[in-house]
């Protein structure tokens, strides 16, 4: 599978020596130059100033887009029209502008694509989804997501303001960098019906982007949920609360465990991650699904409309922020309204 990689920063690299684990060799390397770490680590592999020149010189089949975010569809659509299938990292875009485009673009050339929200490959989570399935704990009545992260420690050998993911030019902001939530709540609860938010910028970071917000999300059907989000938090926590009718469940990222307490035992039953499971085993994952997705194995754990769906509430609370009010969701066919 001859893969064009759109973007060297630390998830593109990440990705690169997982694709190598799993035997794929045949990586070209799209760089312009601009990001913070520099070839070491690279050699060996062709190399593109832009994506163009690697779709007309190398045809790859598939494309990794893992540039920044604002960027992402720059890359994603033209890479759709050459028929190449696609892992587009998430979030989707840093707007909704030309996703319909990307849709036209990807029925036209004929890919699959797979978004990276890869929390959906977190057993925990699986686990946590099948039980609400299952209706473990009843009807899910109330819910807190919280993600927490101090930005200037994700990647020490850099300056963290002029990371993507503090610069609102190139998409960043806690509602779309830590976005992983709106979309593994809606892979577990179902839609969401409206959406409130307040959130916080600046402060002592020094940024212009959302760095803290509080996200309140009315879920179709009934339960009430709500998210935190902030580049603040040492040590960093990533935890999941789920209250029904019958019973409580709890995942935390840390250690990919859940737990659950239901009416019908009286007492906490806890389900560990599988022996061996560390954190790059869910990307790891990632890119052996994604090969089976270019294969036609397997269809997308999350497809381009989940990546959509997810960028669409993240979009509504900022836009809830701003007006100060309630937003409602209305997602109609082949539309993606703000």
């Amino acid at each position: 599978m001859r893969t064009a990689i759109c973007g060297l920063g630390s998830i593109g690299r990440r990705h690169l020596d997982n694709l190598h684990a799993l035997g794929e060799q045949d990586v070209v390397l799209v760089r312009s130059g601009k990001g913070n770490l520099g070839p070491e680590g690279l050699d060996g592999y062709p190399v593109e100033a832009d994506l163009q020149s690697a779709l007309e010189r190398w045809e790859p089949e598939a494309v990794l887009v893992t540039n920044p975010t604002a960027l992402h569809l720059d890359a994603a659509i033209p890479a759709a029209y050459a028929g190449c299938h696609i892992f587009l990292e998430k979030p989707v875009s840093h707007s909704l502008d030309r996703v319909d485009e990307l849709r036209r673009a990807l029925a036209k050339g004929g890919g699959r694509l797979l978004v990276g929200y890869q929390l959906r490959l977190n057993p925990g989570l699986r686990s946590v989804r099948s039980l609400v399935q299952e209706g473990a704990i009843g009807a899910v009545l109330s819910v807190h997501a919280r993600r927490g992260e101090y930005l200037p420690g994700w990647h020490p050998w850099e300056d963290y303001h002029g990371s993507y993911s503090a610069r609102r030019d190139l998409g960043g902001g806690a509602l779309l960098t830590l976005s992983h939530p709106f979309d593994y709540l809606r892979w577990i609860l179902g839609e969401v019906a409206a959406v409130s938010a307040q959130i916080g910028t600046g402060d002592y970071l020094g940024l212009e982007v959302d760095t803290s917000a509080e996200v309140i999300l009315e879920m179709e059907s009934g339960a009430l949920v709500s998210v935190h989000l902030n580049y603040h938090q040492r040590p960093p926590r990533h935890d999941l609360q789920l209250i029904g009718e019958l019973g409580t469940i709890e995942w935390d990222e840390g250690s990919s465990a859940v737990r659950w307490w239901t009416t019908e035992r009286g007492d906490w039953v806890e389900e560990a991650a599988p022996e061996g499971f560390e954190r790059n085993s869910m990307f790891l994952e990632e890119m052996r699904h994604f090969r089976q997705v270019v294969r036609e194995e397997a269809e997308p754990a999350c497809t381009l409309e989940d990546g959509i769906a997810a960028l669409q509430i993240a979009l509504a609370a900022r836009r809830s922020a701003g007006v100060g009010r309630r937003i409602e969701l209305r997602v109609e066919e082949g539309s993606a309204p703000e």
